[in-house]
């Protein structure tokens, strides 16, 4: 495993650390209770509860809390994978797309698998010194495991100019 990987791995799965970060740089996501339950350089596990703050009025999870968390799911993997890079790369949400299959009443977990895809698309970012783009899938499940929505989230990858 990569020490940079390693490192942010770390990171994410310090609880401290993890909530001072999503309380300065995504509150909202802080305050509806969004949190990594898994992370490797391969696959990412989101979960998001059902509870006041991330609730609709008709008693499920609202759809934005549920985009936080698949966003997160393959955020966290392409930040994974940028952690320390050099030369820096820059991520940026493009575009994202979602399916709702089932009514989101409980936990949610989002998982992502497509670490090897997001590291091969930064790669010839870096490689070929154009923007690259990806779309990855994040699929979330309740605690029956039943698919409750899907989400494909289209990254863009660019060196950063010094």
């Amino acid at each position: 495993m990569n020490p940079s990987a390693a490192a942010f791995i770390r990171l994410m799965k310090h609880p401290l650390k993890f909530r001072l970060f999503l309380l300065t740089k995504l509150p909202s996501a802080y305050f509806s209770g969004i949190r990594i339950i898994e992370v490797s350089e391969e696959r990412c596990a989101v979960v998001v509860p059902y509870k006041w703050f991330s609730k609709n009025p008709f008693r499920s999870t609202y759809f934005a809390c549920l985009s936080m968390a698949a966003e997160m799911s393959t955020g966290a993997l392409s930040m994974l994978h940028l952690y320390k890079r050099q030369p820096a790369v820059s991520m940026l949400v493009i575009k994202v797309e979602s399916e709702y299959f089932k009514k989101a009443t409980g936990k949610t977990i989002f998982t992502c698998e497509e670490g090897e895809k997001i590291k091969q698309a930064i790669e010839e970012a870096v490689r070929s010194g154009s923007a690259q783009t990806l779309t990855v899938k994040s699929v979330g499940r309740n605690q029956a495991s039943e698919v409750v929505a899907e989400f494909l989230i289209t990254w863009s990858f660019k060196v950063k100019n010094k």
